[in-house]
């Protein structure tokens, strides 16, 4: 009797139980909160990216990572090949030139110690001035007149606003090409002041800034603008102003306070042209240090070339050598 009354409870508890067991499993399963987009890393600028694949190809002795304005950035080092260096010489690339660049860069970076000189060839950033910039966001079609017809998706944004609580903010417009300059002269002032720390670093006795293509712009602007008292003087090759820049080269070289060489390729007409206004506007110039130099340039001898351009830029630096 006992027996059949414990497996008539035992029914009575499945039969009760399993009712409930049947509508818990109807119900959904809790849903997991959606997992946050995995956050890329910014991307490289293409001027960082050329400065890695540089360091990989060169011995470690000649990187040197500096920092300009909380953003480290690669410099190429080569101490003078003497034991009494005459100082160092920092090299400004043009736009869209890395620190080795093989047209005037590399050649003169690596030729300079032999004559005493180091040098130290800075990495510029990509210059917000020389990049495309995107289109902006175009304005809807004006509706016709009488006609009440209204795009279905005119009013999304107010109405999306309005359901939030917020109110819709104007789409941000890119810079304007004078703050992308001032941009662009921010970021090259600082790397070419953190050249001029590491010089003070090494104890360069004597500090020259060589600017090549748009490179001589920014050079020259910093000496304008900065007058720092540790550079003493400036080299120009092929010198070009940016498109973007309100003053040109012929306005800023002639008029610095420290002596200039202005060294340029007679073969091309562009530049051949832009020489002559600068050597006008350094004789109407009262006390100028302006001095020019052409090259008639060696077509299909590169090697010839470079060797031109150096005994150029070492007869300037050192004429007694």
């Amino acid at each position: 009797m006992r027996a059949f009354r414990r497996a008539t409870l035992v029914t009575l508890a499945t039969a009760l139980a399993l009712p409930l067991l049947c509508a818990h499993a109807d119900e959904p399963a809790a849903e997991a909160p959606p997992a946050k987009p995995a956050q890329r890393p910014p991307l490289l600028e293409r001027s960082a990216e050329d400065a890695q694949a540089l360091a990989r190809q060169l011995p470690p002795a000649q990187i040197q990572t500096l920092q300009a304005s909380g953003d480290n950035f690669m410099a190429l080092w080569l101490p003078a090949d003497t034991a009494d260096p005459v100082g160092l010489v920092i090299i400004v690339p043009g736009a869209g030139e890395s620190a080795n660049w093989p047209v005037a860069v590399a050649p003169l970076r690596t030729r300079l110690p032999e004559a005493g000189w180091g040098t130290l060839s800075l990495t510029l950033p990509d210059l917000l001035s020389e990049a495309m910039q995107p289109r902006g966001i175009e304005p809807p079609a004006p509706v016709a007149a009488g006609s009440s017809a209204t795009p279905a998706d005119a009013n999304a944004p107010i109405e999306e606003a309005a359901a939030s609580g917020a109110e819709p903010s104007p789409q941000a417009q890119p810079p304007g090409p004078d703050e992308q300059l001032k941009n662009d002269a921010a970021r090259i002032f600082a790397r070419i002041d953190a050249g001029i720390a590491f010089a003070q670093q090494v104890k360069a006795r004597n500090i020259v800034l060589l600017g090549h293509g748009t490179g001589a712009y920014w050079a020259a602007r910093y000496l304008s603008d900065r007058q720092p008292s540790r550079a003493q003087r400036l080299v120009m090759v092929a010198g070009k102003t940016p498109e973007a820049a309100p003053a040109g080269l012929d306005q800023l070289a002639p008029q610095l306070s420290v002596p200039v060489a202005d060294i340029y390729y007679a073969s091309n007409p562009a530049l051949r042209s832009a020489a002559a206004q600068r050597l006008q506007a350094s004789k109407r110039q009262p006390g100028s240090q302006y001095s020019q130099t052409e090259l008639s340039g060696v077509p299909g001898d590169k090697s010839a070339a470079d060797e031109q351009l150096y005994r150029r830029v070492r007869g300037w630096l050192s004429p007694q050598s």
